[in-house]
């Protein structure tokens, strides 16, 4: 009796979960093996004057782990199982989210990747207060650079990607550029439910914008994020941003 006893006592020990941690804004930064110098740049650069209230990570993918992620703290890497490829993008990302809903307690997730440099340090805390603003009538559960997909269309992105395939049907959405966008706890928990099928789609932030449920986007916060960040190419001295139409 007395061993039946230990074990269920040992058993139910290791079905205890950690208590997540409250943190309530965090900005996943997509980053990979072969970049992994853009990610050291933004260290250097912007990333030392993001306030304090946001906890950052940039998110890379290892099929080899023996979890379905990890976090390296003290490089504020976040490790999910994953390829570490640009066509793996939507997988890498919706992993990561799986992470931090697993890991903590938060309100707002912030994506971003690691060819961007924000040059207003004043950003964050625009918008932030304007998610506590939208809050006193109606949340906003998604935002960033609003694209208005009207009639569907067949994409070229493999022009600059060749990894992609020819024939991707972009269907009629409205989703935020992969610059910026922000989700909210409760968004990022009802795209998990639809988790499959966003790992099938190739790009990423066009898959967050079709699979979220319409009546969180409801209200979309727009933001016009080329006006805060430009691309950064780690081979060259110069930038451009990509210039959407709203």
């Amino acid at each position: 009796m007395k061993l039946n006893i230990l074990y269920y006592s040992i058993y139910n020990i290791k079905m205890i979960k950690p208590e997540k941690q409250e943190q309530a804004y965090i900005l996943l930064i997509m980053n990979c093996e072969k970049y992994k110098e853009k990610a050291i740049q933004q260290k250097n650069g912007w990333l030392k004057n993001i306030p304090e209230y946001i906890q950052y990570y940039h998110v890379m993918g290892n099929p080899l782990l023996q979890t379905q992620f990890k976090y390296d703290n003290d490089e504020r890497i976040l490790w999910v199982k994953t390829l570490d490829d640009y066509v793996s993008l939507p997988k890498k990302v919706i992993s990561a989210m799986y992470a931090i809903k697993e890991t903590f307690k938060f309100k707002y997730v912030f994506k971003t990747d690691d060819d961007q440099d924000l040059q207003d340090i004043t950003f964050f805390d625009m918008i932030t207060n304007s998610i506590k603003e939208k809050e006193k009538k109606m949340k906003a559960h998604y935002g960033g650079q609003l694209i208005d997909v009207q009639i569907p269309y067949l994409s070229k992105y493999f022009m600059i990607h060749p990894e992609l395939p020819q024939d991707m049907i972009i269907h009629k959405t409205e989703y935020c550029s992969g610059r910026f966008y922000f989700l909210s706890s409760e968004s990022v928990s009802n795209l998990l439910t639809k988790r499959e099928k966003i790992e099938n789609e190739y790009l990423e932030d066009y898959a967050i914008g079709l699979y979220l449920n319409p009546i969180l986007k409801k209200i979309i916060l727009n933001i016009q994020s080329d006006k805060y960040f430009t691309d950064r190419y780690i081979d060259s001295d110069n930038s451009d941003s990509d210039i959407f139409s709203i």
